[in-house]
């Protein structure tokens, strides 16, 4: 009898048992599997934006030079000569030196240059080859001649560096008249894309891709345009995945989704695709899922097992074995979010838990954190949200920062399904300078206390952010003199008359009287040196509102506030009179003179456009009468200027 009572004692311990230990094991695993897909999203997503800002940074500076050489005046120049120095030695050293000095400075693997009448393709060696319409080779020169971009990036073989897998940069180089002279650009050896590609796929366990705008693949740490792979078709994807992700065009932001297989109503990958302008790519990010079932089954085979051997040994050391069990099962959770935790610390600084709901600190650090600013641990949040604005941020960005993260925001934010938060401000620790600082905030609900978290990840941009506005400034300046390029120019001009479009201005264009002939008899350092006094002339009669670019080698324009008609032609006088003068480098002198045009505004026109064509043909005027001198719009009628 007794034994039969402890055999059905045992059976029904060991029944209950076995039941709370599947039970256990099932929520466990489910528990693992939806925090790893949480994990695979955040990951995937911070390593699209790492790779993003790294790719835009590396193309800026390439794309900026092949532009700046494809408006060089000098360069049109020379190849408008081209013509009658097909066999001069002399003139292909001159395209050789020029190519040769861009190489040089900016350590690009390939600098060259294609006429578009000979075919002739110059590099920085010299005159290599000339490209034919036959040779397979040559397509992109002649796909972007018959485009009408003006300018485009391939993947191809430099066949002036042994054939290395190259990302050029190529941009049209147009004459006055708007006809194609030639295309000129700069290169960039693949294999260093390609390493900081593997980089990440290696720290992340990620693929990562660029393709262009028919999917196919133009770097990869295995592909590149040079051998024309198509993404969608070598992973299998669907139409939709492959409609997604080239459809998808906004900039600085990312399109993500979870991917199924066409058999199968589970979870296949995760995919991140951002497009870069720049480049006219997509930036494609993958995380298959299939590792991670892998290792979850693995785990969970390993749990049966355990509860297996368990079962065998239940009668002698059932609570050792349960509180086992339990201890395993939270070492495995810590050891994953340990392994996430080192995993987003390598991409951020420090990060602090926040129950929003509660409005209060959710973990240790965050709690010293608190405390290292003087304040409790246990403080509200919000208060702790204003003291740190007080304390630690400049006062401009103060009230961004608390409206972002405020309590109230981040739950009305959640709400609306949006549970990512950024802010870029400055910040100081200890009373140093300032430097940026950059916070991404996440939002999940956690179902252990039914409340909204949030964790901030907060990352030193200093460098980052300082390089881009360096860069974006850089943009918009002229190297040589420090006035704005054209395109500059132009953004600034309209950008007042939009602001005041009947107010009084003069739109003054300059053009320097027989500047070739100051570089041809004593050298372009010597035309340099023209051009920078000339500016500095320009310079000193305008104040400090007014725009002041070079549109061209020789060309300037400056627009001012005027108070008529009568004030811009004392300007012209006076500007015509300073302009006139001797230059003297040394043993060498040359005499300075400029032809002037004028246009008012709004009489003349209410646009950067409209204006520069009047002003323009008051130049014409001048350069007409013998030049040195200045002509007001519609004076040449009238008869009145010098």
């Amino acid at each position: 009898m007794k034994k039969n009572i402890l055999l059905r004692t045992n059976l029904m311990v060991c029944i209950v048992i076995i039941i709370g230990f599947c039970l256990t094991a099932v929520l466990s695993y489910q528990a693992n599997f939806d925090a790893s897909l949480q994990s695979i999203e955040q990951v995937s997503s911070l390593t699209s934006e790492g790779i993003y800002y790294q790719l835009t940074t590396t193309f800026t500076k390439p794309v900026n030079i092949s532009l700046t050489m494809a408006n060089d005046s000098l360069l049109r120049d020379l190849l408008g000569s081209e013509a009658t120095h097909l066999d001069d030695e002399d003139y292909i050293g001159r395209l050789r030196e020029y190519l040769g000095n861009y190489q040089e400075k900016y350590s690009y693997d390939s600098v060259f240059l294609v006429s578009t009448a000979t075919g002739r393709y110059y590099n920085f060696r010299g005159l290599d080859r000339v490209l034919t319409r036959e040779t397979p080779e040559n397509v992109w020169y002649y796909e972007l001649l018959d485009s009408d971009a003006d300018y485009a990036m391939n993947v191809d073989n430099d066949e002036a560096a042994n054939n290395e897998i190259t990302v050029f940069v190529n941009c049209k180089i147009k004459s006055d008249a708007g006809t194609t002279l030639g295309i000129v650009g700069v290169g960039l050896r693949i294999d260093y894309l390609q390493s900081l590609l593997l980089d990440y796929e290696k720290k992340f366990g990620v693929q990562t891709y660029l393709i262009d705008d028919a999917g196919e693949i133009e770097i990869s740490t295995q592909y590149t345009g040079f051998e024309r792979e198509n993404l969608f078709e070598l992973n299998a994807f669907s139409s939709d995945v492959k409609r997604k992700v080239l459809n998808w065009t906004k900039e600085e932001a990312a399109c993500s989704f979870w991917t199924s297989e066409a058999d199968t109503a589970g979870l296949s990958s995760y995919v991140v695709a951002r497009y870069l302008p720049e480049l006219s790519w997509h930036l494609v990010v993958e995380r298959n899922i299939g590792p991670l079932m892998e290792e979850l089954y693995r785990q969970l085979f390993q749990t049966v097992l355990i509860i297996l051997a368990i079962i065998g040994i239940i009668l002698v050391v059932i609570t050792y074995v349960i509180r086992g069990f339990n201890q395993k099962i939270i070492e495995m959770n810590e050891k994953q979010q340990e392994v996430f935790r080192q995993t987003t610390e390598q991409m951020y600084d420090n990060i602090y838990e926040l129950n929003i709901t509660q409005n209060r600190a959710a973990g240790k650090s965050t709690k010293r954190y608190f405390e290292s600013l003087g304040m409790p641990g246990d403080i509200p949040y919000d208060q702790a949200l204003r003291g740190i604005a007080k304390k630690q941020i400049k006062e401009e960005f103060r009230e961004g920062y608390i409206s972002t993260f405020a309590p109230e925001n981040v739950l009305r934010e959640y709400e609306k399904g949006n549970t990512h938060l950024r802010y870029d401000f400055m910040i100081r620790l200890d009373g140093e300078d300032y430097f940026w600082l950059r916070i991404d905030a996440h939002t999940y609900f956690w179902p252990e206390d039914g409340c909204v978290h949030m964790f901030t990840y907060r990352k030193n941009i200093d460098k980052e952010k300082k390089q881009a506005l360096q860069m974006s400034e850089l943009a918009q300046k002229d190297e040589m003199t420090g006035l704005y390029t054209k395109m500059a120019t132009a953004r600034q001009i309209n950008r007042l008359l939009e602001q005041n479009s009947t107010g009084r201005y003069a739109f003054f264009i300059f053009d320097i009287d027989n500047f070739k002939q100051a570089n041809d008899s004593h050298g372009h350092a010597f035309g340099d040196s023209v051009i920078v006094t000339f500016v500095n002339t320009i310079k000193r009669h305008f104040h400090e509102e007014s725009v002041i670019g070079r549109i061209g080698g020789d060309e300037f324009v400056a627009f001012t506030v005027v108070s008529g008609r009568q004030q811009a032609d004392e300007m012209g006088k006076k500007l015509s009179d300073a302009l006139h003068m001797q230059h003297v480098v040394g043993q060498m002198r040359w005499n300075i003179s400029a032809s002037i045009g004028v246009a008012m505004s709004p009489e003349d026109g209410t646009t950067f456009e409209s204006l520069y064509k009047r002003a323009d043909t008051a130049l014409y005027q001048t350069k007409k009468r013998g030049k040195d001198g200045y002509t007001i719009y519609l004076s040449a009628q009238s008869g009145k200027g010098n």
